[in-house]
């Protein structure tokens, strides 16, 4: 006989934060609700944070996940750090479970077959960890690999977890949320048509797929959110972030800091272009003029910035 149940089911999050190197992804796992490390890199030594004993093995990785979901009061929250480093104790067990040098010496792909089967018991371990009531987060670093389109000319560069091609697929899979964390960086256009990046300093995490990165989520989160735990912390019971309408002036501002430029050499480009005189600050100029010109044309702006700046010798 049918059980039909209707209604969303609450339950625990399965979540994947990946990131470049020093972007801050073992602190932001940290704000999760009472979190419990299981450092494989000694990644949190500088934090005040709890952690498991650093596991060795691939056996003694799955059993103090089985501890964890046995006891699942010692915390809301149980974060692998990092997912990559998780692999490489999984690929030295089948190794020294067959008795060979690498994966490599299985021939015909058999040993990331192996690979793939043995991190799945993993995976099945962390899910009963959220039955047991607990939220597990994976922290994973990411490379940048060739990515070739079928039937398309040409290639790009994309940002993917730094686990092997049988791996990787399945924690995509197995997870809830996926977050990407990054660097902001803008790419601008110089007066010989070359092109560079400038910014750097503001850190970002991604909730959505592009053709430069992976992540997902279910939950309607925006593409791009500061790496803050307070814009997902509604998620696990938080109060949900307050979307407050952000004037053109202000992300002005916020473009102007991010990129190092200042009043004075944003007021000289305005005024070279005739658009306002060069004592009207910044403050006084029209909405719509920083919308459809000043932040339109940002980018343009910039090399322009630039140019006076070795003009003046700075």
């Amino acid at each position: 006989m049918l059980n039909i149940s209707q209604g969303k089911v609450k339950r625990p999050l399965r979540v994947v934060v990946d990131g470049v190197e020093g972007v801050g992804k073992s602190t932001f796992a940290a704000q999760f609700p009472d979190p419990l490390f299981i450092d494989l890199e000694n990644g949190t030594d500088s934090m005040n944070v709890k952690r498991t004993q650093k596991p060795e093995t691939w056996e003694e990785l799955l059993q103090l996940v089985r501890d964890v979901a046995a006891d699942p009061s010692v915390c809301r929250t149980l974060i692998v750090d990092t997912g990559d480093w998780a692999e490489a104790l999984c690929v030295k067990y089948i190794c020294r479970k067959y008795k060979t040098d690498g994966l490599e010496s299985f021939g015909y792909g058999k040993g990331y077959v192996y690979l793939r089967e043995e991190f799945e018991n993993l995976l099945h371990e962390l899910d009963k960890v959220i039955a047991a009531g607990v939220n597990v987060v994976i922290c994973a670093h990411a490379q940048i690999k060739k990515f070739e389109l079928p039937d398309e000319a040409g290639s790009f560069d994309r940002y993917e977890l730094k686990m092997s091609k049988n791996v990787s697929p399945l924690v995509r899979e197995w997870c809830d949320i996926q977050l990407f964390a990054n660097f902001k960086t803008y790419v601008v256009s110089t007066e010989n048509k070359h092109h560079k990046g400038t910014g750097g300093t503001r850190r970002v995490m991604y909730a959505s797929h592009t053709a430069s990165w992976d992540a997902k989520n279910r939950h309607g989160l925006p593409d791009e959110m500061e790496l803050d735990f307070k814009r997902i912390a509604h998620l696990f019971g938080g109060v949900a972030p307050v979307q407050q309408e952000i004037s053109p002036l202000e992300k002005l501002r916020e473009l102007m800091e991010e990129s190092g430029v200042t009043e004075a050499e944003l007021r000289k480009v305005v005024s070279d272009k005739d658009k306002y005189p060069a004592d009207t600050p910044v403050s006084e100029y029209d909405g719509r003029f920083i919308t459809n010109w000043v932040i339109k044309y940002w980018n343009q702006i910039l090399p322009i910035v630039e140019a006076n700046r070795k003009g003046a010798g700075v």
